[in-house]
């Protein structure tokens, strides 16, 4: 048993330590915009700056369609990823066809 001396400063510095170490809670998730049809609401402007800073890699062109590959985005938009160009990249379509499958 320890002193009575000691036994405040122990609860003390037991409780120091808890409140420094505890974890803080995680922010709220942001809600997720869908359509009259439940779908995820997508931007077209973002969708162009994207094309318009990284042109298709198929056809090198800033407009028009990319055979072979699809606009990805990185963090899903289903787990919070933000509809914004620094949030897309180009992957091919065999390649989202194999993420679509783990997400």
């Amino acid at each position: 048993m320890l002193a009575p001396s000691l036994k405040l400063p122990l609860i003390l510095a037991v409780a120091l330590l808890s409140a420094c170490t505890a974890v803080p809670p995680a922010p709220a998730p942001s809600p997720i915009h869908r359509d009259a049809h439940g779908r995820i609401e997508r931007s077209g402007a973002a969708r162009a700056a994207f094309k318009r800073e990284h042109p298709c890699p198929a056809t090198q062109q800033p407009k028009g369609p990319c055979p072979g590959y699809i606009i990805d985005h990185v963090i899903a938009l289903k787990r919070g990823g933000p509809d914004t160009p620094a949030n897309m990249q180009w992957q091919t379509v065999e390649d989202a066809r194999a993420k679509d499958r783990v997400e």
